[in-house]
């Protein structure tokens, strides 16, 4: 316990740096005492500075604390309903579902032979949300049939694998321009939402979080499989549906509105394993969240390229942070002794 409560001041002290390292950072660097004074106070010691910081870095600092805490729950949840070690928040298809919205959007008007103009952000996020309710009511549907919670795993690969397959029939089809557009897409974006998105967002991450909040004991039960949660009295179906709900609204949300976000939901719940060492989900599900968030602020941080006008990625940036780290614990094995 005194690990514990040692690790989450540190926690949320490196957190409020980070966010204050995303917001400096950039083409344009800002001092942390301008950033301060300047939201707190609405002082701000040149114009140009509260352009950037209010409509444009805050906005995204936001959405970077806000995926990284929907990612990484839901990644956990995955992780543990599943017992698999490797499961991510995109296992059961919904953010592939998600991004065949954006798909039909950019590139079906290209590939028979008409454009589509009016394509904002509104309109993609839209796309995005509706697609991948789609495949949460397909997913949904499996599960009501299937009781086995490794085949739903595997339909969900199976859903993902389908939808990919399509995205690919429209890209093969669809014009140079429009086939940019989506790849850009695809390769996520924090910083396109504006203040109204940001708050949407926010309100579909707080929604989905509602269900862990009030099923954590009930995680901690299901590692040691589906029977001996039973044995417990814990009703597993009401768990799948709690599991299938919460991920579809916070990975199908983030990528709705951010794109596909890579590693951060496989990553994050071992790195809280290892630091907090501990498989208590009382513990895991606030440390995962936290540390989701840092990671992507910090990824988003250095995606900036300090000093250039350029940026990165975020999924390129995830990817190269997040791909050793799992390769890392595959190597040592370490999260054998929680699953």
């Amino acid at each position: 316990m005194l690990i514990r409560s040692y690790l989450f001041p540190v926690g949320l002290f490196i957190l409020g740096l980070s966010f204050l390292l995303n917001l400096s950072l950039g083409s344009v660097m800002i001092p942390f005492g301008e950033i301060v004074s300047g939201i707190f106070s609405g002082d701000w010691t040149k114009s140009s500075w509260e352009q950037i910081i209010l409509h444009y870095r805050l906005p995204k600092a936001l959405v970077a604390v806000l995926a990284g805490i929907g990612l990484s729950l839901s990644g956990l949840q995955m992780q543990t309903f599943f017992r698999n070690p490797l499961a991510g928040p995109f296992v059961l298809g919904i953010s592939s579902g998600a991004g065949l919205g954006v798909a039909i959007l950019m590139l079906a008007g290209s590939a028979f032979g008409f454009a589509l103009s009016g394509i904002n952000s509104w309109a993609i996020a839209s796309a995005g949300v509706l697609g991948a309710g789609l495949v949460l009511s397909g997913v949904s549907l499996v599960a009501w049939r299937v009781k086995d919670s490794m085949t739903l795993l595997i339909v969900g690969l199976m859903f993902g694998s389908a939808v990919s397959a399509v995205i690919s029939v429209l890209s093969y089809f669809s014009g140079a321009d429009a086939l940019k557009l989506f790849t850009v897409w695809s390769m996520g974006s924090l910083g396109a939402l504006g203040w109204a998105q940001v708050g949407i967002l926010a309100v579909l991450i707080a929604i989905g979080c509602v269900p862990v909040i009030g099923s954590i004991k009930s995680y901690n039960a299901l590692l040691l499989g589906e029977a001996y949660a039973k044995s417990m009295g814990i009703r597993t179906g009401t768990m799948r549906w709690i599991m299938i709900g919460s991920t579809g609204l916070l990975a199908g949300g983030i990528t709705a509105f951010c794109g596909p976000v890579a590693f951060v939901g496989i990553a994050v719940p071992h790195l809280a394993r290892i630091v907090w060492k501990s498989s208590d989900h009382r513990v895991l599900f606030p440390a995962s969240a936290l540390l989701g968030a840092i990671l992507l602020l910090l990824c988003d941080a250095a995606g900036q390229l300090p000093g250039f006008a350029s940026t990165l990625p975020i999924n390129a940036v995830t990817s190269l942070v997040g791909a050793p780290i799992v390769i890392g614990l595959i190597l040592k094995r370490n999260f054998s002794r929680d699953f």
